[in-house]
C-alpha cells in the first residue's frame, strides 16, 4: 500500500542537514522556503542568505540523500537560490546608498597579507554569485589598483560623485586611482579619515551585495575612527600564526568590540609553506595561532591560506589567484573562506530600514 508524504515528514528530516557556513540546520535557519509533496515525490526550495554557488550541488545532494534515506520518498527535486539582504551596522551610523553590506578586512599589524586576502575575498564572493565592490581604505599604501590591474582615473557624470572603476566584475575605488603610484601619502589622521569618508560617500556604488573594505593595518586612532564612522556589518581579521602577529590580533578584536562591530572570523595567512622542489611542508611562522586566538575569544576560525609564491606573483601581475587559477587549491580555499564569512553574516540580524517606511509626524 502506497503511503503519501507530508510536509512535516520532510521538514523533520531536513533538521538533520546543518549548513556549515551558518552553523544552523536548514529548517531552523529559515533556509527551507517551500516544500511540496505529491504521493511519493518531494520538491524542496532552499534560499540561502549568502552566495554559495560552489556549494549548491553538494547541498542538493545532501538534501536529496536525507529525504530518500529517512522518508518513503522515491523522487526528490531540490532547487537552491540566494537572496542577500542588508544586515545591521553600528548604532548611529547611516548605511551607504547602493550597498547592502560592508565587510571590513583588518589586521593588527602590517605585512600579514591583508590586502591580498581582501581582493581575493572580493573576487571569491563574486565567483560565488554576489555583486561585489572593494574600497581600498589603506590610504598610506593603496595596493588594489596594482592587484586589480587598473590604471585609469574615475569619471564623474554629475560633477559631484565618482564612478567606480571595474575589474573582473568588481566595482573598485581607491585613493590610488587619484594619485601617481609613487606619490607618498604624508597625511595626518584626520585627513585620512576625511579622505576615506569622502571616497566612500561620493562613489556611485551600484546595487552591491557586499563592499569589501581593505582597512589600513594596525589598531591606532585612525583605524578606530574609521571603524566608528564607516557603516560596517561585520569584520574579518587577517593574521599569520607567529606570536608577534597574534598579540596584535587581540588588539584588533578589542577594537571592534569597542565600536560594536561583530567579528565574523579570523583567517590564518601564510599558514604553511610547501617546497616547490621536494614537496616538504613547513610551518615557517608557527602553527595554529589563529585557531588559538579564535577559541580564546569565541570567534570562528574561517580558514588558512598557505605561503605560496604564486599568490604574490598573481597579485603583482594584476590577476589575483581567484581569477588567475580559479580551479586551483588556493582559489578554492579563498572561496570557502568567502562562504564562511558571508554565511556568518547571514546568520546575524537583518537591517529592516529598507523594508519599513519612514514615519514623519507633522504638527498642523
Amino acid at each position: 500500500m502506497m503511503t503519501s508524504l507530508s510536509k512535516e515528514d520532510i521538514q523533520k528530516v531536513l533538521r538533520a542537514v546543518v549548513d556549515p557556513h551558518t552553523s544552523t540546520n536548514l529548517v531552523d535557519g529559515g533556509a527551507v522556503t517551500e516544500i511540496q509533496t505529491s504521493d511519493l515525490t518531494a520538491s524542496v526550495s532552499v534560499t540561502l542568505g549568502y552566495p554559495a554557488q560552489g556549494w549548491h550541488d553538494e547541498l542538493k545532494r545532501l538534501v536529496t540523500e536525507v529525504i530518500l534515506c529517512k522518508t518513503q520518498a522515491q523522487s526528490v527535486e531540490v532547487s537552491v537560490q540566494t537572496q542577500v539582504v542588508a544586515h545591521e551596522v553600528q548604532k548611529g551610523v547611516t548605511p551607504i546608498k547602493g550597498v547592502r553590506n560592508m565587510i571590513a578586512v583588518a589586521s593588527g599589524k602590517g605585512g600579514v597579507g591583508k590586502s591580498t586576502l581582501s581582493v581575493n575575498l572580493a573576487l571569491a564572493l563574486s565567483a560565488e554569485g554576489a555583486s561585489v565592490g572593494i574600497l581600498d581604505a589603506d590610504i598610506y599604501g593603496p595596493s588594489q589598483p596594482r592587484m586589480l590591474g587598473i590604471n585609469g582615473r574615475p569619471e564623474t557624470k554629475d560633477g559631484k560623485s565618482l564612478e567606480p572603476l571595474n575589474s573582473y566584475q568588481l566595482q573598485a575605488m581607491s585613493i590610488g586611482f587619484l594619485i601617481e603610484e609613487d606619490t607618498p601619502m604624508i597625511w595626518r589622521g584626520p585627513m585620512v579619515t576625511q579622505a576615506l569618508e569622502q571616497l566612500l560617500q561620493d562613489t556611485s556604488w551600484r546595487d552591491l551585495d557586499y563592499l569589501i573594505i581593505d582597512l589600513p593595518p594596525g589598531t591606532g586612532d585612525t583605524q578606530l575612527t574609521l571603524a566608528q564612522k564607516v557603516p560596517v556589518s561585520g569584520a574579518l581579521i587577517v593574521t599569520t600564526p607567529q606570536d608577534i602577529a597574534l598579540l596584535d590580533v587581540r588588539k584588533a578584536v578589542k577594537m571592534f568590540e569597542k565600536v560594536e562591530i561583530p567579528v565574523l572570523g579570523i583567517v590564518d595567512n601564510m599558514s604553511t609553506h610547501v617546497c616547490s622542489h621536494c614537496g616538504h611542508e613547513e610551518h615557517i611562522f608557527g602553527k595554529g595561532g589563529g585557531k588559538t586566538i579564535a577559541q580564546e575569544y569565541g570567534i570562528d576560525h574561517l580558514g588558512e591560506i598557505p605561503l605560496d609564491g604564486q599568490i604574490r606573483a598573481d597579485a603583482d601581475n594584476g590577476r589575483p589567484t581567484v581569477v588567475a587559477d580559479p580551479d586551483g587549491e588556493v582559489a578554492l580555499a579563498y572561496r570557502d573562506i568567502a562562504r564562511q564569512a558571508a554565511g556568518r553574516l547571514a546568520a546575524r540580524k537583518r537591517d529592516y530600514s529598507d523594508v519599513f517606511p519612514s514615519i514623519v509626524i507633522q504638527n498642523n
